[in-house]
Order: C-alpha cells, then structure tokens, then sequence
C-alpha cells in the first residue's frame, strides 16, 4: 500500500479531470521556472509542453520497459538515470513504481503517478504531463523511441518528491536504487585491495535482483570527464549482468568473469578488453554470444573483464532488495527506527566528543540465535563484514532523511556513522548508557567511516546478545532526523531506549520535617529546635510582608534577589537574579488557594525547594559559566529525581534554553516548579482515579508551554 504524496489521490483527481474534461495541472508542482532550477536561471529559455504537442503519437511505454529507453539531457542526475536502467532490469519492480495501466489514450487525463519509498513508507506522487522542452524537444531524460515518455514524467516525480529538478543534481546511484526498492544499500570502495570474493558477492546479487551501480571519482576541477579508455569520470554507471563465459583457444577451454555495465548516456563506451567489437569476442561462440545480447553498436552498454572493472571503476554499489523481493532461501528480520539529532539534546558527536556522546539516540539490538550452517554460503557473503566464529549476521543501514530537498535551502547531508557497543549484564539493566559507559567501553564494530552520504551501511556477524547502536553525526550540535534499519538473517529485535518520564526514588538524606505531623519521629531537643527554627522564620517573613502575611510577585521579586543577592554576585555568575516573569511564574504554582498572593506556608514550601535548587544549580554548573547546557541541566535534574525522555526533555530545553541553548539559574528555577506541579498534578489526577486521555510525556510536553 502507498500513501498519496502531499494528500493528492490520483484515482479521485483523474476521475474529476475526465467528468469536466480537463487536462489536470499540477498545483502542487506547477510548471513554474522555480521548479526547474533554484539557484540560477534556466540556460534557455524553456517551454512546458504536453507530449501530444510534442509528437503525434504519445504513448507511455513502446515495446515495454527497457534499460535502453534511458538517455541523460542536460540535467546533471546520472545517478538516478543508472538507478532508472537497472530497475527496468526487473518487471515486478519497475512496475510498483512505474504502474504500467497508464496510457495517452484510453482515459487520457494528463495525469500520471509513480510510487517511492521514502525511510519506511510508499508515497504515491501524481504529476501533470508537462514536461520542460528546447525547440520541441525534451531537455532532461529522454527515450531512444521520440514517443516515449515513461522516463520522462518518472524525472519528473522524482523531482517533485525532491523539490526541482536542480536538487537532482549530483548524488550515489544508490540512493535512487533504496528510493525505488526499499533495499538497503551497501557500498564498496574498489581503491582498496579488491575484498575477498567480491565476484561471488555481485554474482549473488545478480541473481537476486539487486540492483547494482559503479562509478568513477571525478577529476579535480572536472566534472565528467572521459578518459583515453572510454569511461567517465564523475560518472554513474549501472550494472546489468555478471557472469561467466566459457573460452575456447587453441590452448583448451576456460572461463572469464565478465561484467555488463551501461553509461546512462546511451553512448561512450569501454574501449579496452571485451569491449564491443575487441578480439576476445572471437574466443567465444556464436551461441554463447547470442546468450549474452552482444550488441555492438554505440548504445553505452559494454562488457568488461572482472579484473579490469575493478581496476578502473572506484565505487561499487549494491542494493538488497527488502525481504519480501529477495529471490534467495535467506530472509531477513528487520527492525527499523526512526529518530532525530536535536541540537543540545541528542546531538552528541562522534566518540572525539567524550562529554556528549553519550546523549545521542541509543537503540537496543538483542540477537537472539546464531547463524546455522545453511547460512554460510559463499555467495551471499558480503565484502567488509565484521566476522566472529559463530555468530548472527545482521545489516546496519543508517539513512538521513529529507536533506536532498532541504539543497534549495542550501543545506547538504551530515556527516554520519554509528558505534556498535556489547552489552555486558549489568549494563541491560540501565535504561540509557551513561556518560561513564562510553568512557570505559571500547566498541565491539562500528561503521567504516563517517560520510556525507543519505545512507551509511555496514555488514557484519557478531555472537549472539545484546548490544547497543549508536548513530551519530561527526560533529556535535548538527540537527537532522533519520531511520536506522537492521536486517538479520536470524530472530532480533530492536528499539530505541530512553529513560522513562518520572520521579524517582532517591537515596534518603537527613531532612528536617516540614509540618508538625512528623514531630513525634523527634527527641524532645530535636522539636524544640525544629519549633525555634520555623518561629524565625515566621518572624522573618511577617517582617518582609507586614501584617497580612502574604507576598505578590513583585514582592516575591524584591524578597528572593535581595535574599540571593550574595550568591547572584559571587556564585551564580551571569545571573541577574530573578525576573518578574519568573516570580508571577512561582506565585501562580505555589499559590494553592488562587489568592494571587503566597501566605506563609506556600511562601515556605517555595524558599525551601529554591533553596535545595540552587545548591544543585552550583553543585552542576562545573564550569562556573552561570549556566547549564543542555547536558549539565539533565544531570542536575536526574539529582533530584526527575528523569525525562528525550521528547520531554527536548520540549523542555526548547521552552526554557536561550538562543544557544543555555539556562540561566532562573530559568532553572522556573523549569524545576514547573516540573514538580506538573508531575503532582498528574499523580494527583492519577491517585483520584480519574483517566486520563494523554500519557505522562504527552501531558508534560503539551503543558511545558502553558
């Protein structure tokens, strides 16, 4: 099932444009100059044109789907053109996202929908039939056949989904495969010493569908550029077979492992070994060739040997199909979740960044058996994996979301890589790993690197157990939402932990009691002293307010910065005491019987908590700034019992930081009433047995900003 992109049904906006016989135009992506490019002018001046104004005979697919009805205009998107041709490799595929009952005849409305994944979904996008065109002719994709133009209007859904055809421009082939498949995405560096059977591994591939690019890095300063051997620089290819031939020479007979790759701009070819028309073709027969489909004209498809592939190409690219598409006795068990870095909260860095580390999202991974015998074939075993004796197999794939359309707002992919840490008894006890964990805990894999890629994946076999994931960006602060998914070949489970929302017990200290009911607890000397003690304070607040008793908010102003005065100036640095705001803030909390004013009693329960408050304040505030970030405000807070979830304490840091995140001691003092009231109102609404429509963190998110 798919969702309608942007809520546009395509069967109820067809079924509208045929009853009043109108050919659909797209609201939500017109046909406007600003959808071509974002940064720059179109170089020419375009026109918009339907296909029947374009060539006599429109028609959505001629002859079916091919690799071959794929040729690159002047848009930069080779990626997802390679993408393109090898998902018309297989029908069932290309079908889900190119649905084939769409035609320039029967029930021609001139609209048309495809079908992405996008991070755990399938959105269904509907798009009008104008295509950009120079002098009557298409400027981006285009088919061999004149009038053709699935590909065309496929361009231009993609562009949709990703903002303009501009925010296609430059990108990994294997980006597009995951968005047109769901697979998981795995990508080899073919610089360093070619990984051990690596033919086997594309082979396997082959065989199960999945869809397979190369490419070449760009040469400084040039931007696909062709090399003296035919291939380009800077350029996506696709993979479209791999196999092996048998030869026959005057020495006997063998084999060669030969790959098929296409240039998606239909020309420039391979020009060395097993190219179209070179020698080694004469080594093969007549039938073995028929078998292979050896065309020899310029159509930017060539073969080239195993060895030279991997000698000339940099990057290869592999994208395994979901489970229910693998065509392969293994299938997957797979877990995704999604989660965001948010600046100050859960966006801690890479391990260069020890302090913060540990507040980045965790997710939990319990693998749960071991791979049995039939799980190791040769085949399937995929290059870089992270291999101990007798383990469980398992794919990390981290992907950020949305950054290509965010490009018109000049944004780009975060660097990111995540930590894999084993998780001894002790520590599955432990909602969140603490800071502590991280500084004493090696971890047992990670990935490669980290890159500034949608999608950073990695393979690898690890004992049974649980462990602990850690995605992250490179640097700390760096805001993005993502999904990490797992793929195991066994039974796992994976979820992201968090702490729990809730006060928790404390290790009791020595208190003084706060009402007479606990006296009898007290030797007879004990409760002369509590007595003497609450007299003076009595007397001390009847001297602040007068005979009334009661304090406003702007008495309460004048009480406590006058009271804090000496720790404002000598230990509350920055701070400059407590605001008017602040103060209406304590009375309307405190004050139980809606007077508007505090009387004795609430005044003293309010001295009393920012009394204990300010000690933590200082006791937490380790660099004498004045201020807590983000990490020191969740230390200070789980000293005095209260434990957020990342949500909550989110909303909190959003509702009570400053622009950098930082809270001063009043908005520390403001947040920590706000968050007793809110905790005993609830407990209180809970204890009378009422039910409540929202959850702990629900009402303590919606209230943080009333």
């Amino acid at each position: 099932m798919s969702t309608p992109y942007k809520g546009q049904d395509y069967q109820k906006l067809k079924k509208e444009c045929l009853r009043s016989g109108k050919l659909f135009e797209d609201d939500e992506f017109p046909a406007i100059e600003k959808n071509l490019f974002f940064s720059q002018r179109p170089p020419r001046p375009f026109e918009w044109k339907r296909p029947h104004e374009i060539v006599d005979n429109p028609a959505f697919f001629v002859g079916g789907a091919s690799r071959f009805d794929i040729e690159q205009g002047m848009l930069g998107d080779c990626w997802f053109l390679a993408a393109v041709a090898s998902l018309s490799l297989n029908q069932n595929l290309h079908h889900r996202v190119c649905p084939p009952d769409q035609s320039f005849s029967k029930d021609y409305a001139g609209i048309f929908h495809f079908q992405f994944w996008q991070y755990g979904d399938w959105v269904d996008i509907v798009v009008d039939d104008r295509l950009p065109t120079y002098n009557g002719e298409l400027v981006f994709v285009h088919s061999k056949e004149k009038n053709e133009f699935w590909s065309a209007l496929m361009e231009k859904a993609y562009a949709k989904l990703n903002g303009s055809y501009e925010a296609l421009k430059g990108g990994n082939v294997v980006e597009a495969m995951a968005d047109f498949t769901g697979g998981v995405a795995e990508a080899i560096d073919l610089r360093e010493k070619t990984p051990k059977k690596l033919f086997k591994t594309m082979m396997s591939a082959f065989k199960r569908s999945s869809q397979m690019g190369c490419s070449i890095e760009a040469v400084p300063g040039q931007t696909e550029a062709k090399q003296a051997n035919g291939l380009i620089c800077g350029h996506a290819y696709t993979i479209t077979a791999v196999t092996k031939v048998k030869l026959k020479t005057h020495r006997g007979e063998g084999d060669v492992r030969l790959v098929r790759v296409r240039n998606p701009w239909g020309q420039s070819e391979w020009n060395g070994p097993w190219s179209d028309e070179s020698r080694e073709w004469s080594m093969v027969s007549a039938s073995e060739k028929k078998s292979l489909g050896l065309e020899t004209e310029d159509d930017g498809e060539f073969w080239m040997e195993f060895r030279d592939f991997t000698r000339e190409f940099m990057r290869l690219d592999i994208c395994n199909l979901p489970p229910g598409d693998v065509k392969s006795k293994k299938r997957y068990d797979v877990n995704a979740t999604h989660g965001r870095w948010q600046k100050n909260c859960t966006a801690g860095g890479c391990r260069n960044f020890p302090d913060t580390f540990w507040i980045n999202p965790q997710v939990r991974l319990s693998l749960e058996e071991e791979d049995g015998s039939d799980d190791e074939d040769d085949e399937d075993e995929e290059p870089g994996t992270v291999k101990l004796e007798g383990g469980s197999t398992f794919i990390v794939s981290l992907m950020q979301k949305n950054r290509r359309k965010q490009k018109r707002m000049g944004i780009d992919n975060l660097t990111i890589g995540f930590s894999i840490y084993e998780l001894k008894n002790k520590d599955k006890k432990l909602s969140t790993l603490p800071k502590e964990y991280f500084l004493y805990n090696a971890s047992k894999a990670r990935s490669n690197t980290f890159i500034n890629t949608r999608e950073i994946c990695g393979r690898f076999t690890l004992p049974k157990g649980e462990y602990c994931i850690i995605p992250s960006t490179f640097n700390a602060n760096e805001e993005g939402d993502f999904v990490l998914r797992i793929y195991s070949l066994k039974k796992s489970q994976a979820k992201e932990h968090d702490e729990e929302t809730g006060v928790v017990e404390l290790p009791k200290e020595a208190k003084q009691p706060t009402d007479t009911t606990q006296r009898p607890t007290l030797t007879p000397e004990q409760q002369a002293a509590f007595g003497a003690q609450e007299e003076k304070f009595r007397e001390f607040f009847q001297k602040l307010t007068g005979d009334d008793m009661e304090v406003d908010s702007w008495e309460l102003q004048e009480i406590l910065n006058a009271a804090l005065r000496k720790d404002i100036r000598n230990e509350l640095h920055g701070s400059s005491g407590f605001t008017l705001e602040s103060c209406k803030s304590m009375v309307a909390l405190n004050d139980l019987d809606r007077s508007g004013k505090l009387g004795f009693n609430e005044f003293k329960t309010l001295w009393r908590d920012i009394t204990r408050w300010k000690g933590v304040f200082k006791k937490f505030d380790r660099d004498n700034s004045g201020t807590f970030n983000a990490y020191e405000l969740r230390m200070a807070l789980r000293s005095v019992g209260y434990t957020l979830s990342a949500k909550t304490f989110s909303a909190l840091v959003l509702r009570y930081g400053g622009k950098e995140g930082t809270i001063d001691f009043d908005d520390f003092i403001q947040c920590t009433i706000k968050l007793k009231n809110m905790f005993e109102t609830f407990n209180n609404h809970s204890q009378n047995g009422k039910e409540s429509s929202f959850k702990l963190d629900e009402f303590l998110q919606m209230s943080m900003y009333s």
